[in-house]
């Protein structure tokens, strides 16, 4: 491994370690680099606080003149919640930068790379970014379509069935799976579910991990607001809880939740829920990511939109039949083969006793344009 590569990998480590925190913002990694020493390391750590180049050159302090800082993610140019990075290299008095991947917005990208060589600073764009690429997929998607990109979670038994005839579905998996499983709740802005899972089964929806772990912002699809008042979503304030409704319901009905300050009830302009309005609302709302837990009829409801980039199955070595035992997706589905919802294999392995699949949509986003 040559240098460049070294330190670009140290950066991405810093930056894959703050995965679920950030967003709105992406994952960066910034390490500077002279004389073979390196000189400070930095991560973004949260939305509103320093950029990861910002920490690395406070670290170097007045040794960064001359030096070479490598970074996950081109440079900002432009004010936010922070100064631009890209000036603050120029001010440290850089003179190498070398970038994973470029910022994948149309109206900002390349323009952090042309104020450092505007500025003299010699600038590399590449090494690493297929690394970077998939640590900030979600953001890029999410930036790109200004929608969260999609992950669909299952757990299911060998032949395919999610809870028995009967309804029982606790546990299908082992405890490694359901652990592996709030690792993605972690990493995602929101999790959804459909009004009929959350009367059933009574979910929590937060992330249990054993060294703690982010809630997602819980998000239930309920047409005509039959969410009951006594569900732990509405009793535990735990995390922020989203119920989107028609634009029909009572306004009796929604006044019953106004004591809950957790609680936000959000009726759509239309009579009926249609995944493509929820996700252009949770969009604007800043949720980058969301995790689909719903039952059988959301996930076909969002297969139905085409709207799911990543699927995650679980699969336990355990067969339980029943012709009426439920399946990971129902409704209607699709009539023909050619039809189908394509994808392509990414992971593939055991955990516990379980198998796990990752599967992604075919197909990149175009983020990147040459500098």
């Amino acid at each position: 491994m040559d240098q460049d590569a070294m330190y670009m990998q140290l950066a991405l480590q810093m930056a894959k370690a703050t995965a679920g925190q950030t967003s709105p913002n992406p994952c960066v990694g910034a390490v500077v680099v002279k004389g073979g020493q390196v000189l400070g390391m930095g991560a973004h750590l949260q939305a509103g606080d320093a950029h990861a180049e910002v920490h690395a050159l406070q670290m170097a302090g007045s040794e960064s003149r001359d030096a070479t800082i490598y970074v996950t993610l081109e440079p900002c140019s432009h004010y936010g919640k922070t100064p631009p990075c890209a000036d603050a290299i120029v001010k440290a008095g850089v003179k190498r930068a070398v970038i994973s991947a470029l910022d994948p917005n149309p109206q900002v990208s390349g323009l952090g790379v042309e104020r450092l060589r505007d500025a003299g600073i010699e600038v590399e764009i590449g090494i690493g970014m297929q690394q970077a690429d998939q640590l900030n997929e979600m953001f890029y998607h999410w930036v790109v379509t200004k929608t969260p990109y999609v992950t669909m979670k299952a757990a299911m038994s060998l032949d395919g069935k999610i809870a028995t005839s009967t309804g029982e579905s606790k546990w299908i998996t082992s405890p490694e799976a359901r652990e592996d499983a709030h690792h993605y709740r972690h990493t995602h802005d929101g999790i959804v579910v459909g009004v009929n899972t959350v009367i059933q089964d009574q979910p929590s929806l937060t992330t249990r991990l054993p060294n703690g772990g982010r809630n997602p912002v819980r998000i239930v699809l309920d047409t005509h607001l039959r969410t009951p008042i006594e569900t732990p979503l509405i009793q535990h304030p735990d995390a922020p809880t989203w119920i989107i409704t028609g634009s029909h319901v009572e306004q009796n009905k929604i006044n019953l939740f106004h004591t809950y300050d957790h609680v936000q009830i959000i009726p759509l302009r239309a009579s009926t829920i249609t995944i493509n309005k929820v996700l252009s609302l949770l969009g604007e709302k800043g949720i980058t990511s969301l995790f689909v837990e719903g039952g059988a009829q959301i996930n076909d409801a969002f297969l139905q939109a085409g709207c799911v980039n990543q699927v995650i199955q679980y699969i336990a070595p355990k067969l339980i039949g029943g012709k009426k035992a439920k399946t990971p997706i129902e409704g209607k589905g699709f009539q023909h083969l050619c039809d189908a919802f394509h994808l392509q294999i990414a992971e593939l392995s055991q955990i516990g006793s379980d198998i796990k699949i990752v599967a992604k949509r075919g197909g990149k986003l175009d983020v990147h344009r040459h500098c």
